[in-house]
């Protein structure tokens, strides 16, 4: 019970420490923070996939955060860390990715996926507005009697 206790307090003093840290860091600079929180707004989380980096609290994201100060810090241009960025991840990494032949079906494929669904939600109503037959004669005569012979209502 003692070590656990004292186990949780070693992890807190890390993360406490870790954020301190962090902390320092983005006091210390605040231009070149807002350069790198520009760069990493462009840059999509690995881990998240929903949102940027510089929004992300993943443990990635902090390091690429990281990474990319340390590429400013050594006078590399924003262009230069987005190239690097793409070259090691991928396009899929770039929050926008721009529209080329390798992007396309991140461009158009939600797009063409809403299109299949909607083509396949028509046909399944129009099937089913087709198998709904009319009465045949008999049937409609079947329930002509029964309505006729309902006792009328109060």
């Amino acid at each position: 019970m003692i070590r656990r206790l004292l186990m949780a307090l070693a992890l807190a003093g890390a993360l406490h420490s870790a954020q301190a840290t962090e902390a320092a860091q983005l006091a210390a600079d605040p231009v070149l923070e807002a350069r790198v929180m520009k760069v990493a707004e462009e840059l999509r989380c690995l881990v998240c996939q929903n949102e940027t980096i510089a929004a992300s609290h993943a443990d990635l994201a902090v390091d690429l955060r990281k990474q990319i100060r340390t590429k400013l810090s050594q006078g590399q241009s924003e262009q230069q860390i987005l190239d690097f960025m793409v070259e090691r991840y991928g396009d899929f990494v770039l929050y926008r990715p721009a529209l080329k032949a390798s992007t396309v079906l991140l461009w158009v494929g939600p797009f063409a996926l809403l299109l299949i669904a909607a083509y396949s939600l028509t046909r399944a109503i129009r099937g089913r507005q087709r198998r709904t037959d009319p009465l045949t004669p008999v049937d409609a005569e079947r329930a002509r009697r029964l309505l006729d012979e309902s006792p009328p209502g109060p």
